[in-house]
Formats: structure tokens, sequence, C-alpha cells
């Protein structure tokens, strides 16, 4: 029987992944600068994070408000799913299909209070309320919604707060 070891960050790991947190569009050759690397050393790792599930994915990350003032809308909505059965079944069920909307910009299964929270994005009220006819009232076994309409966003980090950076 083997066993296995848990994937090990060093310093150098770190680095490079702190980097990309910040601007995920560096070329190899500016990262490896950056990182105090060999351009091959610096893709070789970058590879191996990448495999290894560190590197889930690299986006861009678009601003809402400039976004909603070229297209002209945009509402932005915390909410709170309460199912009336808390079977997995049920809470799978939610689940997949809050995550194959593409208005659902985050789902988050929590506990106490609320089954789930999700982050959404819509164009306008009517779009919200579409939105909620496919997701809360035509979905058996939500019990209660609680929405909370975005009026600021003053923090978005997608970045996590790594040791040592």
């Amino acid at each position: 029987m083997s066993m296995s070891h848990p994937p090990h960050l060093d310093a150098v790991d770190l680095r490079l992944l702190n980097l990309l947190q910040h601007d995920a569009s560096l070329s190899n050759q500016d990262l490896a600068e950056a990182a105090h690397l060999s351009p091959a050393t610096c893709h070789r790792r970058l590879k191996r994070l990448k495999d290894e599930g560190f590197i889930e994915r690299q986006v861009a990350i678009l601003n809402p408000a400039k976004m909603a003032e070229a297209l002209g809308w945009g509402l932005s909505a915390l909410v709170e799913i309460s199912l009336d059965i808390q079977t997995q079944e049920a809470l799978d069920a939610f689940e997949a299909k809050a995550v194959d909307d593409p208005n659902v910009q985050q789902v988050w299964r929590v506990s106490p209070g609320p089954d789930f929270v999700l982050v959404v994005q819509v164009a306008d009220m009517p779009a919200y309320q579409e939105l909620a006819r496919r997701l809360f009232t035509d979905h058996a076994h939500v019990r209660n919604v609680r929405a909370f309409f975005a009026v600021k966003r003053a923090k978005f980090q997608a970045q996590l707060p790594l040791p040592g950076m």
C-alpha cells in the first residue's frame, strides 16, 4: 500500500502563486524575472502547480461598474436560500440547478442558517424576477428566499492570503 503525500508548497511556489493572483497575464519571462527564477524553472513549477490543482484556472475579472455603464444595466444580489428538506438529494439537486445558471456567479452551501448563499448578477429587476422564477419558484423544495441587492461594492478580492506574502 503506497502512502499518499500531501502536496508541498515552498517559498518559491508561494511567490509564484502570489504574483499570479495579482496579474495572471504575466508572460513566463516576466513571471520568472519577478520570482527570481530562470524561465525554464518557472515554466516547470507552473506546470506542476497546475497539474496538482493549486491553480484552478486563469480568468479576466471584469469591472461590474464599467460593464454596467457600457451595457446600460447591472444588478448584483446576494441571495439566501433555505430548502424545506435537507436530504442530500434535495441539496444536490438545488446546487446543480444554481451552478448551471449563467446569472449565478457563486454558490455557497452554508451552515447554520440558510442552506445556500448565491451571488447573482442580472441586467435589472425584471431579469432578477425571471431568475427567481427559474431557480426559486419552480424548484419544489425552496422554502425561503432572502435577497440583498447591492448598492455599492466596497471590496472584491479574488486573491487568497498566502503566508509570508
